[in-house]
């Protein structure tokens, strides 16, 4: 268990966390979720690995690659036809480019709204 922390730090840091979901003009969304999503297939190199390592289905790790594909109009994912090393999925550049905006996005938006998450600690006589 953590000890006490000075009055110093319990002004500079928080554990409120910001999540972000954008909602697109067309009514497609890109969250936490499906950018896990897309960052598991860049690190596995696999749809079904990235499902298991989120804990969960294929088809459900599918959809959420389709729906994406769909709100941006291109393939955010492509399969790699199976052989000697066997298949596998890679993220394309569109894909590459979802997860760099949304996480340049989010640390952005947790930069700026942390000084208004330590007001509201603070009003609330949190940390």
């Amino acid at each position: 268990m953590p000890g006490p922390r000075s009055k110093e730090s319990q002004c500079a840091t928080t554990d409120d966390q910001l999540s972000i979901r954008i909602d697109l003009a067309d009514g497609g969304r890109v969250g936490p979720g499906k950018i896990a999503v897309l960052e598991e297939i860049a690190r596995t190199g696999s749809i079904s690995a990235a499902g298991r390592a989120l804990g969960m289905s294929y088809r459900r790790t599918w959809m959420l690659v389709e729906d994406l594909n769909l709100a941006f109009g291109k393939p955010v994912v492509e399969t790699i036809a199976g052989g000697a090393g066997g298949g596998g999925s890679r993220l394309t550049e569109a894909g590459e480019a979802v997860v760099a905006c949304y996480r340049a996005i989010e640390a952005e938006s947790a930069l700026v709204a942390s000084k208004h998450l330590k007001v509201l600690n603070r009003a609330f006589g949190r940390k």
